[in-house]
């Protein structure tokens, strides 16, 4: 009977050292994100299996990523520009404002196909960069499946182009994890 009562009190003792820790653990995450530590980072740091592998774009547009074997995300050119347009922006782009990028979204498919524009990739850039239009919805929709098809979903969700309803779009994916081993295109020169 004695052996029990200690076995009882050592495991209440237990949960409520875990219920200290546990709070040590949220008060640390949120001076954590008051400093401006990305939650990618804190979440990879508490989720050791689940690593942020790099994202590099390659010289030729590859869009990998750095995992124990690299993986290459393929993506049609379309969606891939819209993607590259996204990631060069880590500030976000309000998709009412899509307009405005439509020289730099269109630079990017030029790298990825030099040979020139269609009427019909004209069309469909103009789509894509029209707020009224579902297209660009489409397109992000495309990048997190296909994201989410490679990663674990917890992990996947950082690589996507996500926010809020009239807010800034964006890939919320830690700056340091991304490598861009080619130029960025100059949307001025269009």
């Amino acid at each position: 009977m004695e052996k029990e009562i200690k076995e009882m009190i050592a495991k209440e003792l237990e949960q409520f050292h875990c219920s200290i820790l546990l709070d040590e653990v949220k008060e640390n995450v949120r001076k954590l994100k008051a400093y401006g530590v990305d939650e990618a980072e804190i979440v990879a740091a508490m989720n050791e299996e689940e690593l942020f592998p790099q994202l590099i774009v390659t010289e030729d547009y590859k869009v990998v990523l750095a995992a124990e074997e690299p993986v290459e995300v393929e993506m049609e050119p379309l969606v891939k520009a819209v993607y590259l347009l996204f990631l060069s922006h880590p500030e976000g782009i309000v998709l009412k404002c899509l307009p405005d990028y439509r020289k730099e979204l269109t630079s990017f498919y030029l790298l990825l196909r030099p040979y020139g524009l269609t009427d019909r990739v004209k069309k469909s850039i103009v789509d894509v960069t029209n707020p009224t239009q579902n297209s660009i919805n489409e397109k992000c929709t495309r990048i997190r499946k296909l994201f989410a098809s490679i990663l674990p979903k917890s992990v996947a969700r950082y690589y996507a182009i996500s926010g809020k309803r009239g807010e800034a779009k964006k890939i919320d994916l830690v700056r340091a994890n991304v490598i861009w081993k080619c130029k960025l295109p100059n949307s001025q020169g269009l």
